[in-house]
């Protein structure tokens, strides 16, 4: 919701009265002190419907170990939890501080009060809190709202791309899909990021995130533009892009994953990707031997650079199968084994070739490919 501006936070109680499942939140709240936290509090502000919920508490998870719906869980040293409510899932932290013992590490965290933990956030607009029980009101302490109001994405210390280089990533994600702009010393304090020292695996994951965007491309494009990420293929937005506008329309939507396509488009494409897609087959029967092995969503990004023949085998060429079986085969005399698979592949061919019209031209062109009468191509 780029450009959106924030509502009046005096308006959040009546926000978080309406969510789906907050009796059940109050419920917690009353056992342990209890806040809405972080995007959950920014998409409220800004107006956004069905909002992921994030709760932390206070205390031991462990006091709400008999909760309904409640369910304990580990992460690292810290015991955090779930509340299922239906289709409904809720993650819940314990409030805590943390600090990077080396750059790009992961952090060592403890036990904390609510204005710590909000401290220890990536950006103000994500540094929010709403209590559950008590003095309900917004707990900004970094200035979220003002930044939100002034368009502007801002971390909350120096080295906090130094700390957590991902942050750069991320911030890609937040100022295209709000429309946000860095701040400035943000914008300076960007190019210390180094994603050297974060593991493939956290790099992987936040360009999985990315892929899940509404506008991959844009993200991209910032990432680009910003420098943060030297491996990243300056034409990945644009590939992207592709993949995101031929995934929203016939013959690639609700087939292809378009996530899954957006994420092997954001790095090189495998070389037998690009190999595919720059096949050229003359006939549709060849056309599916080379797109049936691979899934959609990998032939999409193969369709997304310049493959255009895959729009037929999508919309058409897949759909296409025989009215005889194998055991019409058998019926006819021909032993089980290969020679079924080799006649029932000869027929698919011919059917998909325009060469076959019907059931009797299937089976005599299938039982003559199983006798051997007809060459293998």
């Amino acid at each position: 919701m780029p450009g959106s501006a924030p509502i009046d936070p005096t308006r959040l109680p009546e926000l978080v009265d309406a969510l789906p499942g907050i009796d059940a939140l109050r419920g917690i709240a009353e056992i342990v002190p209890a806040y809405l936290v972080g995007g959950a509090v920014r998409d409220l502000l800004l107006g956004i419907e069905g909002v992921d919920l994030d709760l932390a508490i206070d205390g031991d998870p462990e006091a709400l170990a008999g909760a309904p719906g409640f369910e304990l869980e580990r992460e690292g040293l810290f015991l955090t939890g779930r509340l299922e409510l239906g289709g409904l899932k809720i993650d819940v932290a314990r409030t805590r501080a943390e600090t990077y013992p080396q750059p790009g590490a992961l952090p060592e965290v403890r036990p904390a009060p609510i204005t710590d933990d909000l401290a220890r956030r990536d950006f103000t607009v994500n540094a929010m809190a709403f209590p559950l029980t008590g003095k309900t009101e917004l707990i900004d302490p970094h200035g979220g709202v003002d930044d939100l109001r002034a368009g502007v994405l801002r971390v909350l210390h120096d080295r906090s791309f130094i700390d957590d280089p991902t942050r750069a990533l991320r911030a890609a994600r937040y100022a295209a899909r709000f429309g946000l702009e860095l701040e400035r010393d943000t914008s300076r304090l960007l190019a210390e990021a180094d994603l050297s020292t974060v593991s493939d695996d956290r790099i992987q994951n936040e360009l999985r995130r990315t892929a899940a965007e509404d506008d991959p491309a844009r993200v991209l494009q910032l990432i680009v533009d910003w420098g943060v990420m030297p491996s990243l293929d300056p034409a990945a937005p644009a590939r992207v892009a592709e993949v995101v506008r031929l995934a929203t329309a016939p013959p690639w939507a609700d087939w292809a994953d378009r996530e899954l396509a957006a994420t092997l488009a954001i790095v090189h494409p495998l070389p037998q990707i690009r190999e595919l897609a720059g096949a050229t087959p003359e006939r549709a029967s060849q056309a599916v031997r080379l797109a049936q092995p691979w899934d959609p969503a990998q032939l999409l990004v193969a369709r997304a650079l310049g493959a255009e023949w895959l729009d037929r085998y999508a919309e058409e060429w897949r759909h296409v199968h025989l009215e005889i079986t194998g055991e019409d085969l058998i019926a006819a005399g021909i032993a089980e084994g290969p020679a079924v698979g080799r006649g029932l592949e000869a027929a698919l061919s011919g059917k998909l070739d325009g060469e076959l019209s019907g059931r009797e031209d299937e089976l005599r062109v299938a039982l003559a490919a199983a006798r051997g009468e007809i060459p293998e191509e």
